[in-house]
């Protein structure tokens, strides 16, 4: 029986205000894993599949060095059952002429498995967008930033 929806929401809400924190440089990006399980899995596109729990820690302040001067504003959520679906950007810093951000979206799709923790995420986006967004706007990777594993788990 899948969770109440009002409950799945709430642990999102979560996630994203300590992301918010994270983005203001207040939090550091590993503690966006005290929202998962201890044997739960993430699917980056560039990192591969990590999983356990601290795994995911290690991940998530590894993956995220050198970015700090990104955001990833959230434009929607769905839920259905215990899977909450979010969709939200990678915006680069700077804005064009027009006025416009270097952006690119991206898709989470999160299994929620109660006590505010969720089980899996998922991470869908196009690579080759935020390459190319990477190129037209000059960005470059703050200190310390770390490659991807060169052959991920897939």
């Amino acid at each position: 029986m899948a969770h109440p929806e009002a409950e799945i929401r709430a642990a999102h809400d979560q996630f994203l205000m300590t992301r918010d924190q994270i983005e203001r440089l207040e939090r550091p990006w590993e503690a966006l894993a005290d929202f998962f399980t201890e044997e739960a899995w993430y699917v980056d596109p560039a990192w591969g599949r990590v999983e356990g729990l601290e795994s995911i820690r290690k991940f998530l302040g590894e993956s995220m060095l050198g970015l700090e001067d990104w955001s990833f504003p959230t434009q929607w959520t769905l839920v259905e059952g215990d899977r909450l679906v979010s969709c939200w950007m990678n915006r680069l810093p700077g804005q064009r002429a027009d006025g416009s951000h270097y952006e690119a979206p991206g898709i989470s799709t999160f299994e929620y498995a109660g006590n505010g923790k969720f089980a899996s995420s998922y991470d869908l986006l196009n690579m080759a967008h935020v390459h190319e967004l990477i190129a037209e706007s000059g960005w470059r990777p703050g200190p310390g930033a770390v490659a991807p594993p060169r052959n991920p788990l897939r």
